[in-house]
């Protein structure tokens, strides 16, 4: 098998797929039956720079370069070759976020990642403009608060785009996002799979006031749905990926998507009535819904399938960032402890996960909340992270974890009880993936009961948003005529795939619920910390 992965790489028949990740960059390669073959990573983390959540250019441009040769080391090292040429190749990134540009190229402020929520001011005013839920991570959402805030640089904008827009940019000179990805910048329209015309108008009107020498449409990427080309790598693109020149250029490019868009395409969720739940440093639940919802939520995004098809996503900036933190704290004592104790760190974690299904369904009255950083869907602009308890709360290690756990989950449950309950959403299917899922049973189980229905978590879920970004990549170049993404799936990469599935339990529910009207009468305090720390 070795020997026809090596010649497969050799004649260039191997597809690439990069996700930047909040901490993580990572690179897959796959082969022609969609398998990984060797993958590359490189560990990251952003910055609070004046307030803001940032990447520098040179946090960006190591990153990708010492993914990509952890990727080719991975490749020699396996099969004594090297990375050569590509059949295809795509890139992914946190979505959101506001990268602007001048017109030679310059970027004007530092990247504003998802993670900042300072466009509260924005988002009203274009919530009120469009009747449409503008979150404050979205691209739109900064661009208007710069103007709001009469920023100087907003004058000189020529093109602003997303992490994984720019990437795209640079490497293949194409200045355009996949549909999934421009979903989070701008309102998509699905029948015409491309922004909003009608909302496009209303913000230049919004903005005409200010004479700034640009209209909206022009200074936004250009949107490609699934399936189509979007270049290819550059002379210049491949020298900037692979600084050792062993890369060929001219490797066709698919559009660049998000790590919402490769979530769904790594769990097979783009078909109507399927959903997903990525859970790592973020959460984030998509849904893809049967029609519109009746009336907008401000805890509800509306973004798009990387085919066009709309999706209901409830995303929640914190997740498992509170949760590490602890785990460090127990690592650093058992360190401490006579003799120091060395414990592998995911025989800890699974050791602390498992530990919270012996707890009291409802915590036994303890509360936590895990905001590392503002939280928009319950209304928190800054992160203070606090575990609170009353003298008579039952404070054990197993309500301890318990607590912790469901609060990783607990702004995600708040705005799906909305979908699902409120707007009576169908949903046939749930799939769970990221660095919450990985302890079996645990993340699952508990999952299921804030959801309220059952959650499988594939066998291809480790491989990640990596590995759906390479198949999207092959999509592009293997469809057929008329071959639907949803029946591409299906029919070739996930025919014949296992999963385990767990269905809620209705104890854990009826103490999952218990829990949120607590966290829910506790959350004025977590405020109030808030201001009175700010």
């Amino acid at each position: 098998m070795s020997e026809a992965i090596k010649k497969a790489i050799q004649e260039g028949r191997t597809v690439l797929g990069l996700e930047f990740g909040s901490t993580r960059i990572k690179a897959v390669l796959v082969d022609e039956s969609h398998q990984p073959v060797a993958q590359g990573n490189w560990d990251w983390e952003n910055r609070l720079e004046d307030n803001i959540w940032t990447y520098s250019l040179e946090d960006i441009w190591q990153g990708l370069q010492g993914c990509y040769r952890s990727l080719s080391e991975d490749v020699q090292a396996k099969y004594g070759v090297g990375l050569e040429k590509l059949a295809a190749l795509g890139f992914s990134g946190m979505m959101h976020g506001y990268m602007p540009f001048d017109a030679a190229g310059k970027l004007l402020v530092p990247f504003r990642t998802w993670r900042n929520t300072m466009t509260g001011e924005a988002c009203g005013k274009l919530l009120k403009e469009f009747d449409f839920n503008i979150p404050q991570r979205w691209s739109i959402a900064h661009l208007y608060q710069a103007v709001l805030n009469g920023e100087e640089h907003v004058k000189e904008v020529a093109f602003f785009t997303t992490l994984a827009g720019y990437i795209h940019w640079r490497l293949s000179g194409e200045k355009v996002l996949g549909v999934g990805e421009a979903s989070g910048m701008f309102p998509i329209d699905s029948e015409t799979c491309d922004f909003d015309a009608g909302m496009i108008e209303k913000f230049d009107g919004l903005v005409a006031e200010k004479q700034f020498g640009w209209k909206l449409r022009d200074i936004l990427p250009r949107v490609l749905c699934a399936g189509e080309k979007a270049g290819c790598l550059t002379p210049e693109g491949a020298k900037l990926l692979d600084p050792s020149g062993t890369l060929q250029a001219g490797a066709p490019m698919c559009p660049p998507e998000g790590d919402a868009g490769t979530g769904m395409t790594a769990t097979n969720s783009v078909r109507k009535r399927t959903g997903n739940i990525s859970a790592g440093t973020s959460i984030f639940s998509m849904v893809v819904t049967e029609k519109a919802l009746a009336k907008v939520h401000e805890e509800i995004d509306m973004v798009t399938t990387p085919d066009g098809s709309p999706v209901a996503m409830v995303h929640c900036n914190n997740c498992t960032s509170d949760l590490n933190a602890w785990v460090n704290l127990f690592e650093e004592f058992l360190g401490k402890a006579p003799g120091g104790v060395k414990m592998d760190k995911n025989e800890l974690y699974g050791l602390l996960y498992r530990e919270a299904l012996a707890a009291d369904t409802d915590c036994g009255g303890l509360v936590a909340y895990n905001y590392f950083s503002g939280e928009p869907v319950t209304g928190l602009n800054e992160g203070r992270p606090m575990f609170v308890r009353t003298p008579d709360a039952k404070f054990t290690l197993a309500n301890f974890m318990r607590s912790h756990l469901y609060s990783a989950m607990a702004a995600l449950k708040i705005g799906n009880d909305i979908l699902l309950k409120e707007e009576q959403v169908k949903v046939d299917s749930l799939t769970g993936h990221g660095g919450l899922f990985k302890t079996p049973v645990v993340g699952q189980q508990l999952m299921a009961a804030a959801m309220n229905a059952p959650v499988t978590v594939m066998d291809t879920a480790s491989e990640g948003g990596a590995w759906g970004m390479a198949v999207l990549a092959a999509y592009m170049e293997e469809k057929a005529e008329g071959e639907t993404l949803p029946d591409y799936l299906s029919d070739r990469i996930f025919a014949g795939q296992t999963g385990t599935t767990i269905a809620p339990k209705p104890e854990d529910v009826a103490g999952f619920d218990a829990f949120i009207e607590k966290y829910k009468s506790t959350l004025p305090a977590e405020k109030a910390a808030v201001e009175g720390l700010a």
